[in-house]
């Protein structure tokens, strides 16, 4: 039988934005651990270790922060995209990018990247995450074939490969050898993009 850890509810005040931070982290792992059906607010409550009235003062309902999660995470994404292009080199910056942003917080990142698709509520909200994604993919890997429908897989291929190879390294990989990981994936994608092309 499973039994949910209860984590001490918090007395100290936090700053309302470390709070929703704290918040959205915890409830990143509840649902994962149990998906969002099955995840209740009083679960969310006693993983983040908050009464249920301080995550109602943050989020009305369950809805608002399981999709709060996922647009933080992509939002997270676009700043780390950002500062890689801002620091001028693009080699590794997909799989750097990923990677940063899976480490900071690995639940919500595969809630966004695993979960939120097969969650009915938030599949059409997934897909249009992983639309915006893709463009991106498509502007920084120039893609030239002569049929727009091949581009389209390739750019979809591309971007679906290596977020599974960065959930996989999550699970199964050292955060010792991150580097070596974002090489090796890099080479990948070249390879690929190369294979296809």
């Amino acid at each position: 039988m499973y039994i949910l850890k209860r984590i001490p509810v918090q007395t100290k005040l936090l700053p309302r934005a470390e709070r929703r931070a704290s918040i959205l982290r915890g409830a990143a792992e509840a649902f994962a651990r149990s998906g969002f059906a099955r995840t209740s607010m009083e679960d969310v409550a006693a993983s983040c270790g908050v009464t249920r009235l301080i995550l109602y003062r943050h989020f009305e309902t369950k809805e608002e922060l399981y999709r709060a999660i996922l647009q933080e995470v992509f939002d997270r994404l676009g700043e780390e995209l950002q500062a890689g292009l801002a620091a001028g080199s693009t080699h590794g910056l997909g799989a750097r990018t990923l990677l940063v942003v899976a480490r900071d917080d690995p639940a919500a990142f595969t809630l966004l990247w695993r979960h939120a698709a097969r969650e009915p509520e938030f599949a059409e909200y997934a897909r249009q995450l992983r639309s915006v994604s893709v463009d991106v993919v498509r502007r920084l890997i120039p893609l030239a074939n002569e049929n727009p429908v091949i581009d389209a897989w390739i750019a979809e291929s591309l971007f679906g490969w290596l977020v599974e190879a960065t959930l996989t390294w999550l699970e199964c990989g050292d955060p010792a050898l991150d580097g070596e990981f974002v090489e090796r994936a890099t080479a990948g994608l070249v390879g690929l993009r190369s294979a296809w092309s």
